[in-house]
């Protein structure tokens, strides 16, 4: 059923959107120069990396900093501080979801070096469902970035204090996870994005 309700709302919010998303990567293309999209390894399912897809919020040249991105960062474009603001950067991953490298709802997949943090246990836990598109660690971090930004050492504050929360957000969502709580999910993520929440 997971997987049904994945293809079903992929597919519809595709073909809903696709106009938007055409603009979008057109206003992303002459907003600066590179790509309209963005393309980075993730750990999916199981510990199989598989490359997610996002509209390009950073300018080229400083795409191979860090991995944590504080609001205030210079990387990011004019369009890209909207894009990220209303979460709309992240909408090519229907693109995965449709695919069947992602779901709508499971943990968010984290680069290598990150994900390799995790204790063992923990990594199995979390990797043995698809990662998502949201889940509850995405509302209650939805301003990460102003976080982040607060800190001198944004990539220390992200190992040492923001992933050992996700991490209890990730397994509980394992271990309780089912299709009524996945449509409750989707639900605040969705009122948390129109309540100007990044979610």
């Amino acid at each position: 059923m997971k997987r049904a309700l994945d293809v079903a709302v992929s597919l519809l919010a595709l073909a809903l959107l696709w106009p938007l998303l055409l603009a979008l990567a057109l206003a992303v293309r002459l907003d600066s120069p590179g790509p309209a999209l963005f393309r980075q390894e993730r750990v999916g399912l199981r510990g199989q990396p598989f490359r997610i897809h996002k509209f390009r919020t950073m300018h080229v040249a400083g795409e191979g900093g860090p991995l944590v991105t504080a609001a205030s960062d210079a990387r990011i474009t004019r369009l890209g501080r909207v894009l990220r603001r209303h979460k709309l950067d992240e909408l090519p991953q229907l693109l995965d979801v449709l695919r069947g490298r992602m779901s709508l709802v499971g943990p968010r997949p984290e680069v290598a070096r990150y994900m390799d943090l995790y204790p063992a246990e923990a990594r199995s836990i979390i990797l043995s469902v698809r990662p998502g598109l949201t889940d509850p660690a995405s509302i209650a971090f939805r301003h990460e970035e102003e976080l982040l930004a607060a800190s001198p050492e944004p990539e220390r504050t992200y190992i040492d204090t923001i992933m050992p929360l996700k991490q209890r957000y990730y397994l509980d969502y394992v271990r309780t996870q089912s299709l009524r709580g996945d449509l409750a999910i989707l639900l605040r993520t969705a009122a948390a994005l129109l309540g100007g929440g990044r979610a």
